[in-house]
């Protein structure tokens, strides 16, 4: 069995930052969007290195997502960057509009998701933003573990034609998956296998998800963990192959229950093979100020809370 190791948490903007760096040399159509958060989203490099295709548009994100979308019409290929928050909800109806329904080629690039943000409190911690961007035709969302994934997929979502939202987050987690993976978009990447329950994780709750089955083990439950770092579209074939074996599952992320990662795979399931699952996620609340590690455990979002579903879930089979 293939074992993990944290090579040294970062976060994962920094991956983002670094991506987009990299794409500024490799592809002269990139250019980046801003709404006054450069340091924040880790785009000041490429921004000193490009300055004539950067475009810091101020504290005005439905702008930016207008001028993205007016900049693909000439080849472009524009990501924007600010936070999770001001990315989806403040910008809703540009990006439906303008983007979406339009099919624009722009990638909208989220960091400071969830409750990791910390103590910037429930304003800012949005935890709806996968479920109002995998609702609109046409979107792809993303939604890596660690550094060397984002930066991976932020290279990855260059290449791919159409419009994309890519959520990363502010804290140091671990870095664990190796940088010579190509990211390929829809296709979710088998961690471990096992046979008595399936454990589905994306973003930040992947490597929780790993700790978790290290714990299952001595329980004697032989957990299967797979990322799902797309969450549209769906791998639907990864899931399906993994609960036909195990019989059960848990899902497990940093968003609300409705409209999650974990609600697509029930739906799915639910007209190809129901099964018992259990949704380890935020139910049907606002976040509030704290430090990240506190929260993730007031929000039953850490290790203990993915084994204590592992083990409701397989107890119903």
């Amino acid at each position: 069995m293939m074992t993990y190791t944290n090579t040294g948490s970062k976060d994962t903007r920094s991956g983002f930052g670094a991506g987009l760096l990299k794409l500024g040399t490799l592809n002269p159509q990139v250019v980046a969007l801003c709404a006054d958060l450069t340091g924040s989203l880790k785009m000041d490099a490429f921004q000193k290195q490009f300055p004539e295709r950067f475009f810091q548009v101020g504290i005005a994100e439905a702008n930016m997502m207008g001028l993205a979308a007016g900049l693909t019409i000439g080849g472009k290929i524009p990501f924007t960057g600010t936070f999770a928050n001001f990315s989806t909800g403040r910008v809703y109806d540009q990006i439906r509009q303008s983007i979406a329904y339009s099919g624009k080629n722009v990638k909208i690039c989220a960091s400071h998701a969830g409750l990791t943000l910390g103590e910037d409190g429930a304003t800012h911690q949005i935890l709806e933003d996968i479920g109002l961007m995998k609702m609109l035709p046409h979107m792809t969302v993303i939604n890596p573990c660690d550094y060397n994934q984002t930066l991976a997929a932020t290279l990855a979502v260059a290449d791919f034609e159409g419009p994309v939202y890519l959520r990363f987050g502010r804290p140091a987690v671990p870095n664990f998956t190796s940088d010579q993976n190509p990211f390929i978009i829809g296709k979710a990447l088998h961690l471990k296998s096992g046979n008595d329950v399936s454990i589905f994780a994306t973003g930040h709750l992947v490597w929780k998800a790993l700790e978790a089955a290290e714990i299952l083990k001595d329980k004697g439950l032989d957990a299967e963990i797979i990322n799902l770092h797309t969450i549209k579209p769906l791998d639907t074939q990864a899931i399906l192959e993994s609960v036909r074996k195990t019989g059960c599952l848990v899902s497990a992320e940093e968003h609300q229950k409705n409209g999650g990662m974990g609600d697509s795979i029930a739906q799915f399931l639910a007209e190809n093979f129901p099964c018992p699952q259990v949704f380890v996620a935020v139910n049907d609340s606002f976040g509030e100020s704290g430090t990240p590690e506190a929260l993730m455990k007031k929000y039953h979002l850490d290790t203990m809370d993915i084994v204590d579903a592992a083990i409701r879930a397989h107890s119903r089979k």
